[in-house]
């Protein structure tokens, strides 16, 4: 794979030789320090009253305001490096984003004293066909890598959404559609290119820096800014997958058989039981807009005919559409009719442990037809197969793969996810929706949540259970100041 020359696997780049700019900018008052800062980037740096401030501040989350001190939109790895250090020698911190998914647990807390870093026009991706390998750059979508590694017949393990970023997914976990049989993305990592606290550019994998290596994978981005991912592909080209309808009136029916469904089928299956209800949106197909559904979601790794006899027990219930049928895995990004555009929104999630028929009578008391939910979706994802931390750690030592980081998998069966858009007056309703949804499926909740799916803040703990004190040694031995900041810091 022709790549930019990046560090080697011992080395490390002290930025701070070349350009003391921390140095410097320690010395100057804020306006001065951060003019300076701007002569020395190849990108941009904005402040508030700025031409673009508010459209370079924005999350993609619409309903989170973003008010850092600046922002600094990277053109190159020396902009994140120069950022970084300046930072340091202000006495602030960095808090990188690509796209700004799940930027709530960040905004919460202030961000008077952050530089926002936006990598979101660092989007290269090279493919390594042979090697089934792709190195991505920090903001790269998973738009740009699916259509980067289809030609060659190959599939990343992709988020649900073509605008999610890349970096952030991955180092939060990475829940795809071949979850089931594949495990988390942040298990296919190779090697991970960043730069921390003290402005070195580093190159960590299983044998350079394990440590922070583990850290990164599933810890998400409090270990320092990465500045390029490389990862595994795989020979997946084809796969069966649609979406099967029903009126929402049918709820208790199809998601208690889907519950039932999830726990004879194979680990080639990834599915999804949900509840929708599509606003009146003239963007939207007549026969969606403002309509209210149950739906099964299912991308299934089989010939067409295994996949009519695994799907035989839903169908036997009539769906009023069923678009399940053959396809290129890249059509998978279309599968879970996430919003095209930023969107406002109020959401949060929340792993159980099990979905006996009790739990999904709660889920439907919260969420179901005569709940009064303002919920546009609320969803229950099926997890296991090799999800579960033991299946992960066993096929990394098949595959001779690096041992899996600190989130290797869930000791957690399903994952239950409510959203709303947040519209002006819809904020109090929204918010007793979705606490009402996840108190009520509470008695069958696992032991840790999972990260990308946690949209309001809670303790590291949560998080990370009795790997959190490691994770917390790493952190202070890269960043023992705290200037990397994200949306789940680990403490210190």
């Amino acid at each position: 794979m022709n790549t930019p020359v990046p560090p080697g696997p011992d080395a490390v780049i002290d930025l701070a030789v070349v350009r003391p700019l921390h140095d410097e900018v320690a010395e100057l008052p804020l306006p001065e320090s951060l003019a300076l800062l701007r002569e020395r980037l190849d990108g941009r740096l904005v402040i508030a009253g700025d031409a673009g401030w508010d459209a370079d501040r924005a999350a993609w989350n619409l309903a989170i305001d973003q008010r850092p001190a600046a922002v600094v939109v990277a053109a190159s790895t020396d902009d994140i490096a120069q950022t970084v250090r300046a930072a340091r020698g202000l006495g602030f911190s960095v808090a990188a984003q690509a796209t700004g998914h799940n930027a709530g647990p960040l905004a919460h807390g202030g961000l008077a004293d952050v530089i926002l870093l936006r990598t979101s026009e660092l989007r290269g991706v090279e493919v390594d066909a042979e090697a089934r390998v792709a190195r991505v750059e920090p903001g790269a979508l998973w738009a740009d890598v699916v259509a980067a590694v289809a030609p060659h017949g190959l599939a990343a393990l992709a988020g649900s959404s073509h605008d999610v970023g890349v970096v952030g997914y991955t180092l939060g976990g990475g829940i795809s559609w071949l979850a089931r049989s594949h495990g988390l993305a942040a298990n296919q990592v190779l090697a991970i290119e960043l730069v921390t606290a003290d402005g070195v550019q580093r190159r960590v994998d299983a044998e350079h820096d394990a440590e922070l290596f583990w850290a990164l994978r599933g810890g998400g981005g409090d270990f320092g800014v990465v500045t390029a991912l490389e990862f595994r592909l795989f020979p997946v080209a084809e796969i069966v997958a649609g979406t099967l309808f029903w009126p929402i009136e049918r709820a208790e029916e199809v998601l208690q058989a889907w519950a039932a469904w999830t726990t004879e089928v194979p680990d080639s299956v990834t599915s999804i039981g949900r509840l929708l209800r599509f606003p009146p949106m003239p963007e939207l197909p007549p026969f969606l807009s403002g309509q209210s559904f149950v739906v099964v979601e299912a991308a299934i790794q089989e010939s067409p005919a295994r996949v009519d006899e695994l799907l035989a027990p839903l169908r036997a219930l009539h769906p009023a559409m069923d678009s399940v049928h053959p396809q290129p895995t890249a059509e998978l990004l279309q599968l879970h009719m996430d919003p095209p555009a930023p969107t406002p929104g109020y959401g949060d999630g929340m792993m159980l442990s099990s979905l006996p028929p009790a739990a999904v009578r709660a889920f439907l008391e919260a969420a179901g037809p005569d709940s009064g939910s303002a919920l546009l979706s609320a969803e229950i994802r099926h997890a296991g197969g090799a999800l579960a931390p033991e299946a992960a750690r066993a096929s990394a030592a098949e595959r001779g793969a690096p041992e899996p980081g600190v989130t290797a998998g869930f000791a957690a069966e399903y994952l239950v996810f409510g959203v709303g858009i947040a519209v002006p007056g819809t904020e109090q309703a929204l918010a007793a929706s979705l606490g009402r949804l996840l108190s009520r499926v509470e008695p069958w909740r696992a032991e840790l949540d999972y990260l990308n799916f946690s949209e309001q803040s809670r303790p590291a703990e949560r998080l990370f259970g009795d790997r959190i004190e490691r994770l917390r040694a790493v952190k202070n031995a890269v960043d023992p100041t705290g200037v990397i900041r994200s949306n789940h810091p680990v403490g210190r």
